[in-house]
């Protein structure tokens, strides 16, 4: 298996291949669809440390930028959620479209997104998960990383980790992020509880308390009360914890879903229409979460299962693919290679939809 920077060396010289032969114009009228939804997580202005494994989640304001000019440049509208329903059913396709959402609800969107896309005029969706808004729950990818950056060692008993003992130094950026890779990779293919379990571990082991950070990097409720008041703004529904759906019960999910957006409509006093499923890979979300979603009335819901949307997807609106904005690839040919769609030929096998 592809170590996390071997992979990304890939994407890069894939991207620029796409760019060196000009398919991202060539190819992009056949690959684009009707349109894409565009996945972010973070916006900041500060350039990633050495060690940064969670940097593929942050992007600057300044690529914000370049990203909305060059969607405008290649003849995209923005649009938001509620519009995506009709222009994919539309029997005469307009210009292609683009929808920006951002997931989790970080604070640093409305400090450093919301400027860019205001000076856009672009509308956007934050998709909040009810108890980082809370300050509470467990972004437990952050928790791992600030870990093993405090920590010159990792080490974890099978009890812990479910069979084998781990011993890895940690003492410089290449091994503190051959580390993580190592534990994020066991842990993702573990049932939630161990985890959860395993990182509160570590999180004690490096001298601090699980479940903080949301605090301290998600918008409150006073604060997305404040936001939800710009009609450019669409909030939509994380779930409560942000869970990996597909590894736990159909109650479970289920609750997770709908108790989301009760939550949020009730704090908000508006109605919440739109579901992205946390994670989002087919490890997290299937045909049972897609069902789900349908049956609570959700207008669309949403994965990270990365392609286009074509006129097909208008039978699946709650198993919507999107297009992930890398921190680790804030490059001009990677923007034009995966807003032309090309990638996605490669990646999906040439699968238009892909709801498996």
């Amino acid at each position: 298996m592809l170590s996390s920077r071997n992979r990304h060396r890939l994407f890069k010289a894939g991207f620029s291949a796409v760019s060196l032969v000009g398919a991202d114009r060539w190819l992009a009228p056949a690959a684009r669809g009707r349109g894409l939804i565009l996945t972010f997580h973070h916006v900041r202005p500060e350039a990633p440390a050495p060690y940064a494994p969670n940097g593929l989640l942050a992007i600057t304001p300044d690529f914000l930028h370049r990203t909305l000019t060059l969607l405008r440049a290649r003849g995209f509208e923005l649009i938001g959620l509620d519009d995506v329903p009709a222009r994919l059913s539309d029997p005469a396709p307009k210009a292609p479209f683009a929808v920006l959402t951002f997931d989790d609800g970080y604070r640093d969107n409305v400090a450093f997104a919301a400027p860019v896309l205001a000076h856009h005029g672009a509308p956007w969706t934050l998709y909040v998960a009810s108890d980082f808004a809370e300050g509470r729950g467990r972004l437990w990818w952050i928790e791992l990383e600030r870990a093993i950056g405090r920590l010159d060692r990792v080490r974890l008993s099978p009890e812990e980790t479910g069979g084998f003992a781990i011993d890895l130094p940690a003492r410089d950026a290449a091994e503190k992020s051959a580390a993580f890779d190592v534990i994020y990779r066991l842990l993702r293919s573990a049932p939630e509880d161990r985890l959860l379990a395993t990182i509160a571990v570590l999180c004690e082991q490096a001298g601090f308390p699980p479940g903080q950070i949301a605090e301290e990097l998600c918008l409150s409720w006073d604060e997305l009360r404040a936001l939800a008041a710009d009609p450019a703004v669409t909030i939509g529904a994380h779930t409560i914890s942000h869970p990996m759906l597909a590894k736990h019960d159909l109650m479970f999910a289920r609750r997770e879903i709908a108790e989301s957006r009760d939550r949020i409509a009730s704090q908000l006093g508006r109605e919440i229409r739109h579901l992205s499923f946390p994670v989002g890979d087919p490890t997290s979300a299937g045909p049972r979460e897609f069902a789900i979603a349908r049956e609570l009335g959700f207008a669309t819901a949403v994965t990270t299962r990365p392609g286009h949307l074509f006129a097909d997807h208008a039978g699946h609106l709650h198993a919507l693919p999107r297009v992930s904005i890398n921190g680790l690839h804030q490059t001009d040919a990677a923007l034009a290679s995966l807003i032309s769609g090309v990638p996605f030929l490669v990646w999906n096998r040439g699968r238009r939809v892909n709801v498996g």
